[in-house]
């Protein structure tokens, strides 16, 4: 006599121990989400803080080279013509490097991203994996099979 063979049996769970395991899988999920986020964070922070390292260093040393360029500049045009056309015109050139570094500055501090972008959107990824298993879990619900199953009954 053959014998067929029977599918796996699966254990169903009762509703409220599935929510529970949700919830704690929820929790452990939020847990590594935030650590991810922490992680992302520090990240910008240190490109940010080298970032205003370097534009303090550049402060002090090009203040104090300006200063001196600007000084031998004017002398030395200062036999040429008038002192204070001389630092008039030293001065309007040092203006406009200053104007171009601010520029590279600006240029290199909209690089920075102080968002933890990949870890929001693995968190948005993630609430919409829990909404479609909620819903997965709410078509196939035994509720629905035992009211139909039981409406049978009562007829007879």
């Amino acid at each position: 006599m053959a014998t067929r063979a029977r599918p796996p049996v699966t254990e169903e769970r009762p509703l409220g121990e599935l929510f529970s395991e949700m919830s704690q899988h929820l929790q452990v999920l939020m847990r590594k989400e935030i650590e991810l986020a922490k992680v992302e964070t520090k990240e910008q922070l240190s490109q940010a803080g080298k970032t205003g390292a370097v534009f303090g260093a550049m402060a002090v040393v090009g203040l104090i080279a300006a200063f001196i360029l600007a000084m031998a500049a004017a002398w030395g045009l200062a036999e040429l013509m008038p002192v204070g056309l001389a630092f008039l015109i030293v001065g309007v050139v040092m203006l406009v490097v200053t104007l171009l570094l601010l520029q590279s500055g600006k240029k290199r501090a909209a690089t920075l991203r102080p968002v933890p972008a990949q870890t929001i959107a693995t968190v948005k990824g993630d609430v919409d994996e829990a909404k479609n298993a909620i819903q997965r879990g709410a078509q196939n619900d035994n509720w629905s099979n035992y009211r139909s199953n039981n409406d049978g009954r009562n007829a007879s």
